[in-house]
């Protein structure tokens, strides 16, 4: 028995380990086997492994930060104060409030700098929201205006090849190696074409924002969706939603050549206009070739003041453009920060337009059609609010963004306060008095989540035309950071008087429309009926214009007698 026993241990346990070796070798084979298809895999496929790799590496940045941040804000910040707690305690419960908001800030934008590309798009959207968030991430954000990192001019001459078939020194006698502007998605080059030695412009999209747009998207709608899911109060999912929207037209180039085209035929019939848009000379995807022109950012004072030109002027004039694509034309620049707003100087006396600068629009990527029911629209909403009518605001609100939340709307339009709305002072008022979110939220803690109900109902194209009207806000305060106060003021008037004119265009324009389509028999007391309609439209329009105009000389005579005032009194 024992030796039969011994016997049958032994042969059990040389099975056990035969068997075991076995699956050893077996899973050894099988790591082998994988092993040399991931290499030869990254050997002959190594770009896109690469791609992979670099893909896992960015997705990896973003959550790390989401997370951060979202722990952040879950443990550290606080509650706002209530009305018992002492002045000391308020200030000390602000104060970290702030410190979350600000070190959250910085974090993101490292994450964004590392990542580059869509996410410093993103960081730009973020900068331009100074009536909607808190102030520490637009500040903390704004630096990413100016802050893009440069592609080597060997990848430049990769993607000249690759789109047009040629290298830089066949296209090009003269090509500068150093960009004279660089985005996040693309940078500009001054060259010489060598063809016909025309000076030209350019613009070449970064080699790798294309390949990692689509994943980078995705990612940052997760990362929305999970910092709302932490924060049910975080509603801006539709920033990803308008990325997605808009990236694919700003990433192909041909798209800035044919609405560049079509802005020059819009202003072509208003010589009296300062606008200049560079001439489009061949497009692909990711390369556009276009004339080049002189000019500096509208906001460098030092080189306004060297050519004598007002900066008083240059705002009005962009202004003036705006408003006539926003409420004429409906073809609206979405990207007016300064670095897509040069201005060049001219002499005044050799010009149509009689100024002596010209406005040079570039970057010609993001627009959006404003359709004419949303002009009207918009418009009327405007002209109320310039009359400081509450019942039509509510009305034209509601029309508008969807919501009956018509006093935080109408602050986030005019970046004014509602005191000042309300007491008809818009228009008419030199005192400056200006929204902001943190003065906001310190006396109703709602604040944010109501601006986020506001900005998850409005349509999408009025999200831009938002977007638009605060790059324009943070323009003007640019141009006017060295004025007297009672300049700056006259100046805001002005924009205000500005917009309430193209407001009445618009309206008046809307409502010869409705009269000519309203009657549908063309006897003669329903032509005469029409007649009379479209005479007291055109009479209430003058009437109204006219009062602008003539404010606008008084106000124009009253900046003469400052300036001159400043000068005696230095």
């Amino acid at each position: 028995m024992p030796s039969t026993y011994l016997r049958r241990t032994l042969t059990s346990s040389s099975t056990r380990g035969g068997a075991w070796q076995w699956q050893r070798w077996r899973r050894t084979a099988a790591v082998a086997s994988i092993s040399l298809g991931v290499g030869g895999y990254v050997v002959y496929n190594h770009d896109t492994a690469y791609l992979v790799a670099a893909s896992l590496r960015r997705c990896s940045i973003a959550a790390r930060v989401t997370c951060q941040v979202s722990w952040d804000y879950y443990r550290n910040f606080p509650d706002l104060p209530s009305d018992d707690d002492s002045a000391e305690e308020r200030q000390h419960i602000l104060a970290k409030r702030s410190a979350v908001h600000l070190r959250s800030a910085e974090r993101v934008r490292a994450a964004l700098m590392k990542n580059g590309g869509v996410y410093i798009k993103l960081g730009q959207h973020i900068s331009a929201m100074q009536y909607v968030l808190p102030a520490e991430w637009c500040a903390t954000m704004q630096p990413l205006q100016d802050q893009n990192t440069a592609s080597s001019l060997k990848d430049v001459d990769h993607v000249i090849f690759r789109d047009l078939g040629q290298h830089i020194e066949e296209m090009f006698s003269e090509f500068d190696a150093k960009p004279i502007g660089v985005a996040s998605l693309a940078q500009v080059h001054r060259a010489v074409l060598r063809e016909t030695g025309e000076e030209v412009a350019v613009k070449v999209q970064h080699p790798m924002v294309r390949t990692y747009s689509d994943i980078d998207i995705a990612t940052v709608s997760v990362m929305f969706e999970f910092i709302h899911s932490v924060f049910p109060d975080f509603k801006f999912m539709w920033l990803s939603a308008e990325m997605k929207s808009s990236l694919p037209q700003e990433l192909n180039f041909r798209n800035d050549k044919s609405n560049a085209e079509r802005v020059e035929w819009n202003f072509a019939q208003h010589p009296d206009v300062p606008l200049v848009v560079p001439k489009m000379i061949r497009a692909s995807e990711r390369v556009l070739i276009m004339e080049y022109v002189n000019g500096r950012r509208c906001d460098d004072l030092g080189y306004l003041r060297l050519n004598s030109i007002d900066p008083a002027e240059v705002s009005r004039e962009i202004g003036r453009v705006f408003a006539e694509m926003t409420y004429v034309h409906g073809f609206l620049h979405c990207d007016p920060h300064p670095g897509n707003l040069f201005v060049r100087p001219r002499d005044g006396r050799k010009t149509t337009h009689g100024h002596n600068f010209d406005l040079v629009l570039l970057d010609h990527g993001l627009y959006r059609h404003l359709s004419p029911r949303f002009r009207y629209e918009y418009a009327e909403m405007w002209h109320a609010l310039m009359e400081g009518d509450t019942e039509k605001i509510k009305h034209w609100s509601r029309q508008l963004s969807g919501t009956d939340l018509y006093i935080l709307f109408s602050t986030i339009l005019t970046g004014q306060n509602w005191s000042a709305i309300e007491a008809k002072s818009l228009a008419k008022s030199t005192a400056p008095a200006h929204f902001s979110v943190g003065s906001m939220m310190k006396q109703h803690p709602d604040i944010l989540r109501q601006i986020t109900d506001v900005l998850s109902s409005v349509p999408p194209v009025l999200l831009l035309v938002l977007k638009t009207n605060d790059l324009l806000r943070m323009v003007d305060q640019k141009l006017f950071a060295d004025q007297p106060p009672a300049v700056q003021q006259h100046a805001q008037l002005r924009t205000w008087m500005c917009v309430s004119h193209y407001c009445l265009v618009a309206i008046r324009n809307a409502r010869s429309q409705d009269i000519y389509h309203s009657v549908s028999r063309a006897g003669f007391l329903q032509t005469a009926s029409r007649i009379g309609r479209l005479t007291m439209n055109w009479i209430t329009f003058w009437m109204y214009d006219t009062a602008l105009s003539l404010y606008s000389a008084v106000l124009t005579l009253e900046d003469v007698f400052i300036r001159w005032r400043s000068k005696l009194a230095l």
